[in-house]
Formats: structure tokens, C-alpha cells, sequence
């Protein structure tokens, strides 16, 4: 798992009994753990020497959990760091505001230690891809500019440099300063590859402004500017060369009555930042949108909805009886059951816009924008089926002898006189209705939740 790794954890909670408990629990799994019994305390200790993860209560005196998470978002050097509250809190609510504030996981009090272990577990995995990734890409930066660098010293010896380079000279009205077009003086065979054009094409003709319109329609008026009044152009661009998209990154700077172009191919870089920025928002274990991603979009599609006045549905869908299952099969097999589900509620969820995201545990959100509710209770009814028919056996359930889906359902036409929250506590407790009637149900949230 982590090999030869030991990793410091901060527990930051007010009652000294539960820090002693999980620190006993966590210090036999090999962490390195260190306790804070004040928000004050767990800030001072976090600045002398940050940890790799931080465990942290919500209701404490003078600073609650939420404040400690907040400037620690704020701060540059420990808004990284990740934090996983663990709390008796278990309204909607209060998970809502933890991940609004940055968190990464939730755990309810009383907690099962195997959860505990595995959550931090998957947050450590997570960050150390993320750091693994990061170093990576700061090193090819760090790379590209010494590169860089060099080849500017040798602009000269043109075919032998692996950017392309071109520079051009303004051509300007007669009796004007205004400038027309820009003349190509000279330009490399890099350069004229990354275009498509053969470099006799190009040299002492006119074709700045066809070939600047056709990358960006506002390029040419940039060049101008940086030819009339000085200064660099330095930006990131992306078109298609020889059928295929790429990105570039050309650095710009006035040379004479005209100006040179130093051009480069970032595209692997381009996309080394990509999984990165997907990284952030994929959970790990069921390789579906996570929380994050959830919050986004929902937030956005409220939004949407709000201004088009057109219905947005969600649904909320919960493992019947997945303690028991977890309880009975472990937590590996546990760990492949939410997979198999989640990778099942995806296949059936084929609409474009439509997201599937682990809403927390075992516990899964449906985003299904512009629907009706009786398309959801329809899509709800062939996900109930599409996973019964996984035929995941579950022997110890008193509901099916194979895993079942609960699931709530709300539609509204998003108002300026609510928020998404409402929508997702109304969805919520249709849920638990379903949970509470017997489970294996669907319920559609009634007026009276509304």
C-alpha cells in the first residue's frame, strides 16, 4: 500500500477521549499521528510543520471545524492539505457546507475503524498522485524553459532548432502608420510544418494577416499592438495541424518594424495537465464523478435551469443494505460491489449532460437536466433493474437475495427564492422514505417536501 511510508496525520478535536481513541487506532496502522485539542492549537501546529492529512471535528469551542478549514483553504502553503471531518453531524447540511469548504471525505460518528483506515487510505493515494503528477509537469516546465532559453541564445541557426520561429516586418499604408499586413522576412522549417505551408510560400510574401486569421480571429490585432507599442505577447493556442488538435504556446516580442514569433509544441504537457485538473474530480474508487465534481455541476445547472425556468431533476440512490454486506463480504468485496454499481447507473445513464457522481459511502447522485418527473421514475425503474440483473448475491439481505437500489427523486423548476441545497435535502429525504417503506423503492418527492 505505502511502502516504507509513514505518513503524519493531525486529529483536531476538543474532547481528549476521542483523540486518544483514534490516535491508539491510527498509531497501530503505522501513522505518525499528533493531536490538537483547539482549532487555535491545530492552526500553530499546522504552520510549524504541516501534515500529509488532517482528521478534524466540526463542533468545538471558540473555533469551530468549518472556521479551521476555511483559513486553511485560504493559505496558499496548507490549502493542499488534505481534511476529512469526522463528526456526529449527519444532517445533509453539514456534509453540504464541509465539502463546500474544501473537504475532501465526511465520516459520522460512531465510525466502523475499517472505514476510517480505508478513507484516509484513498485520500493519501490521491495526493500522492496528485504530487507524483505535479512533479512531473514542473519538471518538464522547468525542462522546456532551460530549453528555451538556449535555443533564443542560437535564434539564428534557424533549421537547427526544434522550435519554429518566424519574423515578420509591418507593411504599412502609404503617407500612414497604420499597419495594413506583415511581410515574412524569415521563418525555419519547424514553423512552416506547424502551419502546413512550404517555406517558399511564406518568405518575402504577404501573409501575416491570412495566416494570424485563420489561428485566432483577434491575433493580428494583438501582433499590431505588440509592433506600435512594444512589450511581449506571450500565450497558449490551440488549432489543428495535419487533422489533429494540437496546443502550442508562441512567445511574441517587437523586432524592429516588425516582430519574431518563437513557437512550441505543448500539447503533452496540455494534457498531463488535463488528467491532472480530471484527477481532482473522479473518485477513486468507482472511477465516476466525486463530490467535487457533483457540486459544480449542480451548482451550474441550477443556475441554468433558473434562467431557461425549465425542470431539473435529481435523484439520490443508496445500497439496501450495504453495512450488511460490507460486514459479511469485507470491505475489498465491498469496494467492488460500488464499482460494479456505479459502472452499472453509468451505462444507463446515457443522456448528453446527464452526470453520475458517488454522492458519499454508498451513496449515489443522478443530475438529469431538463426532465420530467415521470422520465426520472422511468430511468429510476431500469436502474433498479440494470443492477438487479448484476446478480451481485447478497445472502445476508432482507430485502433481495441480490443488491437492490433505494432511490429518491425530486423535479423542480429552480426559483431566486432557493438554492440547490433545498433540492438536494428534499431529494434526500424522499430517499429515506424509500429507505423506510421497505426499501428496493423509488419515491418521488411529494408536495409536501417541496
Amino acid at each position: 500500500m505505502f511502502e516504507k511510508e509513514t505518513y503524519d496525520l493531525l486529529i483536531v478535536d476538543d474532547i481528549a477521549e476521542n483523540i486518544k481513541v483514534l490516535a491508539n487506532i491510527l498509531t497501530h496502522s503505522n501513522y505518525n499521528v499528533r493531536k490538537a485539542l483547539s482549532g487555535k492549537v491545530a492552526l500553530r501546529s499546522i504552520k510549524s510543520s504541516p501534515p500529509d492529512l488532517i482528521l478534524l471535528d466540526i463542533k468545538m469551542p471558540e473555533m469551530d471545524g468549518y472556521q479551521v478549514c476555511q483559513i486553511l483553504k485560504e493559505d496558499p502553503e496548507t490549502k493542499s492539505i488534505p481534511i476529512i471531518f469526522i463528526s456526529a453531524l449527519n444532517e445533509v447540511f453539514d456534509k453540504v457546507k464541509a465539502f463546500q469548504m474544501g473537504a475532501v471525505d465526511y465520516i459520522t460518528k460512531p465510525f466502523q475503524i475499517e472505514e476510517v483506515i480505508a478513507r484516509i487510505n484513498n485520500q493519501l493515494t490521491i495526493q500522492k498522485q496528485k504530487k507524483l503528477l505535479q512533479q512531473e509537469i514542473e519538471k518538464r516546465k522547468e525542462t522546456e524553459e532551460i530549453l528555451y532559453q538556449s535555443r533564443a541564445l542560437l535564434a539564428s541557426i534557424l533549421n537547427t532548432s526544434l522550435d519554429g520561429i518566424v519574423a515578420l516586418q509591418a507593411v504599412r499604408k502609404p503617407l500612414s502608420t497604420h499597419i495594413d499586413d506583415f511581410r515574412c522576412l524569415v521563418v525555419n522549417p519547424v514553423f512552416a510544418k506547424i502551419i502546413n505551408r512550404h517555406r517558399d510560400d511564406l518568405v518575402g510574401k504577404l501573409v501575416g494577416k491570412k495566416i494570424m486569421s485563420k489561428i485566432d480571429p483577434n491575433l493580428f490585432s494583438k501582433l499590431v499592438d505588440v509592433v506600435d507599442n512594444g512589450g511581449v505577447l506571450a500565450e497558449d493556442i490551440c488549432f489543428k495541424h495535419n487533422n489533429q488538435s494540437r496546443w502550442y504556446h508562441y512567445i511574441a516580442t517587437k523586432l524592429g518594424d516588425g516582430f519574431s514569433v518563437t513557437i512550441r509544441d505543448i500539447t503533452r504537457r496540455k494534457k498531463m495537465e488535463l488528467q491532472l485538473e480530471s484527477l481532482a474530480k473522479i473518485d477513486a474508487l468507482t472511477a465516476i464523478a466525486n463530490r467535487r465534481q457533483f457540486d459544480e455541476i449542480i451548482a451550474h445547472e441550477w443556475q441554468r435551469h433558473q434562467r431557461q425556468q425549465q425542470p431539473l431533476t435529481l435523484i439520490i440512490a443508496d445500497v439496501d443494505n450495504f453495512k450488511a454486506y460490507n460486514d459479511n463480504y469485507g470491505h475489498p468485496q465491498g469496494d467492488e460491489c460500488l464499482y460494479q454499481i456505479a459502472q452499472g447507473i453509468s451505462r444507463t445513464v446515457k443522456r448528453a449532460g446527464e452526470l453520475v457522481a458517488r454522492y458519499g459511502g454508498e451513496e449515489f447522485a443522478i443530475i438529469l437536466p431538463n426532465t420530467s418527473p415521470q422520465k426520472a421514475i422511468n430511468l429510476a425503474k431500469l436502474i433498479q433493474k440494470n443492477i438487479r440483473e448484476l446478480q451481485i448475491i447478497h445472502e445476508y439481505s432482507p430485502t433481495n437475495e441480490v443488491i437492490t437500489l433505494s432511490l429518491g427523486i425530486v423535479t423542480m423548476i429552480p426559483s431566486l427564492n432557493s438554492g440547490y441545497e433545498r433540492m438536494i435535502n428534499i431529494a434526500d429525504k424522499a430517499l429515506y422514505q424509500a429507505k423506510n417503506s421497505g426499501k428496493n423503492k423509488i419515491v418521488i418527492a411529494k408536495p409536501e417536501l417541496m
